[in-house]
């Protein structure tokens, strides 16, 4: 039988609008295909290895919760680069997505970062929050799909040469209001703000995300079998004809 194991970083800390339902969809999508799931829940003071993880999901957290952490990211963060530059998978949202990064600036301080990913985020004044519609591509089908979510952040993201965005924003913020784009793509990293959580209606992601894991695991195996979207799909276009009206 084939298996992957989900690494959930810090899920006591950083679970903000429920974002640990992304670790839920992933679970659930593999159990409907007859693939076992593991997952670990790594919190404060327990080693992340690289080794016993297929997909690494980092949720979201307020300025505090990520304060709380940041100590013990720091003992973590040469493990997830190594495991991300090894083509380690990895999901990242909001405050989890800008902790991969190389600072933090506030008009108080600059928070330095490890750097796992080029991306820099700036504080501003004004949050960035609402319904985000993106468009993303599929890199290895060419496809392009539309996902929802819902963003809620005071960080301003950039990013730096390497990375490419996970989408282009056709409703709402994404990383900073003003270049038009969302998230974040670095090998088998993907990044956004968008809370809600983003995978359950969004499947083709998910599917996608999964598929990059799956593959890392076991390059020979045959493609992942389809599975019924009616209702996930149904979701996700009730919301973008809702969003983009």
């Amino acid at each position: 039988m084939y298996s992957l194991t989900i690494c959930h970083l810090y899920p006591d800390i950083l679970n903000l609008y429920g974002d640990r339902g992304n670790v839920i969809a992933l679970q659930k999508r593999c159990l409907w295909r007859g693939i076992d799931v593991g997952i670990q829940n790594i919190s404060l003071g327990r080693p992340f290895s690289a080794e016993q993880c297929d997909i690494l999901f980092i949720g979201g957290g307020q300025d505090f919760e990520q304060e709380i952490m940041l100590e013990d990211f720091y003992k973590q963060h040469e493990e997830i680069k190594r495991y991300v530059e090894n083509d380690g998978t990895v999901l990242a949202i909001c405050g989890g997505y800008q902790m991969l990064g190389k600072y933090y600036e506030t008009e108080e301080k600059l928070i330095e970062l490890p750097g796992v990913i080029n991306i820099e985020t700036k504080s501003s004044k004004k949050r960035l929050i609402g319904n985000l519609v993106f468009e993303w591509v599929h890199n290895q089908t060419g496809e392009s799909y539309r996902a929802v979510g819902f963003e809620n952040h005071s960080g301003l993201t950039y990013l730096g040469e390497g990375v490419d965005p996970l989408g282009k924003v056709v409703k709402g913020f994404g990383n900073n209001g003003e270049d038009g784009y969302e998230g974040a793509r670095y090998k088998n990293v993907f990044c956004s703000y968008s809370h809600g959580s983003l995978l359950p209606k969004n499947p083709h992601l998910a599917d996608y995300i999964l598929s990059c894991a799956f593959k890392k695991k076991y390059p020979d195996a045959p493609e992942l079998q389809e599975l019924n979207d009616r209702e996930e799909l149904e979701a996700n276009r009730s919301m973008i004809k809702r969003l983009l009206k």
